[in-house]
Parts: C-alpha cells; structure tokens; sequence
C-alpha cells in the first residue's frame, strides 16, 4: 500500500487522481456524519438521527435513499460504475444486490464517509473527477453506469467544455459495454411542485429552474423532451422513463409510461424536507386534473431514465 491508497475495512480508495482539495462541501455536517459512521454500525444510524432530528443526516443515511434502485433487477456479478458517489447513500444498495461496483467521487471526505459505512463490502473509491478518471481509464467498460443526482452538475464535472451536457454523456458512453445501460435520477425543471411553489432544490430559488436558470449557471435540470433530445444525440437507445414519486430522493411509489397513476393517488404533495416555500395551489387536484389530460408525465417532479449504449460513433 502506498501513500496513494488507502484500505478502510475491504474499501480500497484510490487517490492518485485526487487534487488534494475537496471541489465542494456541506460544512461540519460532513465531520458529524464521518465520526457517526466510524462509531455506529449502520443498524444505529436511525436511533442517532431521531434523538439529533437532524434532516442533512437523515438525508445522507436512511436507507429509503435505496427505493430509487432497490427495485430495479440488475444483473448478477454485473459491473456498476456509480458517478458522483457521494456519502454512500445509493452505493449500499448497489453492493447489496451483489454488483461489482466502482465508485468515483470528487470529495475525499465523502469518500470516506462511503467508506466507513460499507467498509464490510470488498470495492473501489477513485477520488477524483470523473473528467480526469475517464482520461486515465479510458479502456474501463461496465455494464451499468449511474448519475444520482449528478448530472446537473455537468458543468462542475465537465469544466471548460463548451457543451458540458453533451460532453459528459459522451463520455460516460466511452465507458459502457455494447449491452450496458446508463441509469439517471434527476429533478425535472418542470415539476408541478416548483410551479406550486417550491424553491428550486440546488438553487434555493422561486421558478429558477421553469424560468431557464436566468440566475444560474453551474446547475442546471432538465425536461423530458430535453432528455429525450439530448441522449438521442449521444446515441443512447431504447429509453426508458420512470416518474418517482414524489420526487427521486425519497420515493414512494415509482411510476412508468405503462403504470401511470390514477386520479387521487397522488397525495403527498406538501413536502420541501428543509427548504421553505409557498403553497400557490393544491397540488393534489391539480395532479389529478393532469392525470386526467394525459399530462402528468410533462409534470412529474422527478425522472428515473435507463438507457442503453447505441453503436453510432457520436463526435465529443
């Protein structure tokens, strides 16, 4: 072992692309959350995060973080490469459904957190922007690759690319086998809960997202028919979407264009977890009247999106 790696538990965390400082950061939130994975087997973490009532913990550690995936068949011995790692809160599952999984991850704190909490499983951190890790192991296929939550930074990961959305898919393509599948979750601009009044939730702005990210420019989310644009362009193939409810973080029910909801199923609209907001409207019934008129798709506030690898040479 060198001074480039470092071994936690069956966790091998690679920094030999690492810059030495961390891109970005929620503050001590981050040192709380590293000593409680250090000390609490993960069976704890729920009794720890009721007595501190603390949403940023509850955001990172509960395991309904899983729901997004944990239906979702993959595989077996199946390779994943999860983008944007983070604290962990998606890679347990993907080790739980025994895949082999290679995480990278800008944040070497983060890293660690991920570590310490799945340190019983045998994987792979690579600290280091993904632009950087696909230069390095350009020849690296997988089978499965996942953007949780990522891929509105595009322009973090992507920095200096003119079209930073477009260069990221291609490049997350470069990465998969002729028969893999790119899975997305991510927030759609339109969702009817920013037109009823919720802040946007990497912005904490009113509209910011339905009024183009006027204010904006290293976030940015998407609609549907953006996406549909957009992975077409890069030759994915045989898209499929999938609406979680009520939004991808913390699903409850996960929709699809031949399991759509029924007029009164949506009712758990008054949620923003910890931002503040307005209530412009009943979402509820509104919800209903777009299930009604064909259009809860356009509106849903989430996007789940599996796509396979086509074989176009696509130009980056």
């Amino acid at each position: 072992m060198n001074n480039k790696e470092e071994m936690i538990g069956c966790v091998r965390l690679d920094y030999s692309l690492y810059s030495g400082k961390d891109s970005y950061t929620d503050g001590s939130i981050e040192d709380e959350l590293l000593n409680l994975v250090q000390q609490y087997d993960c069976s704890q973490y729920m009794d720890y995060i009721c007595k501190k009532n603390s949403w940023p913990l509850y955001y990172h550690l509960s395991l309904e973080r899983h729901n997004i995936l944990q239906w979702y068949e993959m595989k077996e011995n199946a390779s994943v490469l999860e983008i944007g790692s983070g604290c962990g809160a998606i890679t347990g599952c993907l080790l739980q459904k025994s895949l082999k999984v290679t995480c990278v991850e800008l944040s070497k704190k983060r890293s660690l957190i991920n570590a310490y909490r799945n340190r019983n499983f045998d994987f792979q951190i690579f600290v280091a922007n993904f632009k950087e890790y696909s230069k390095v192991y350009f020849d690296k296929k997988f089978d499965y690759i996942t953007l949780i939550g990522v891929f509105e930074y595009s322009e973090l990961y992507m920095q200096g690319e003119k079209n930073a959305q477009k260069y990221f898919l291609n490049r997350v393509k470069q990465h998969l086998k002729d028969d893999g599948k790119l899975i997305i979750a991510i927030e759609n601009k339109f969702g009817l809960k920013y037109w009823a009044g919720c802040k946007e939730d990497h912005t904490e702005r009113y509209f910011e997202g339905i009024e183009g990210y006027k204010n904006s420019s290293k976030v940015k989310t998407f609609s549907k028919q953006e996406w549909m644009n957009m992975l077409i362009e890069s030759d994915f193939k045989n898209v499929m979407f999938y609406y979680p409810y009520p939004d991808y973080k913390f699903p409850t029910s996960i929709y699809s264009d031949s399991f759509l909801p029924k007029t009164g199923d949506l009712k758990s609209n008054n949620l923003n977890y910890d931002s503040e907001r307005c209530v412009l409207f009943e979402e509820t019934r509104v919800f209903d009247e777009l299930i009604d008129s064909n259009l809860f798709t356009t509106f849903s506030n989430s996007f789940l999106i599996i796509a396979e690898r086509g074989n176009r040479c696509v130009k980056k």
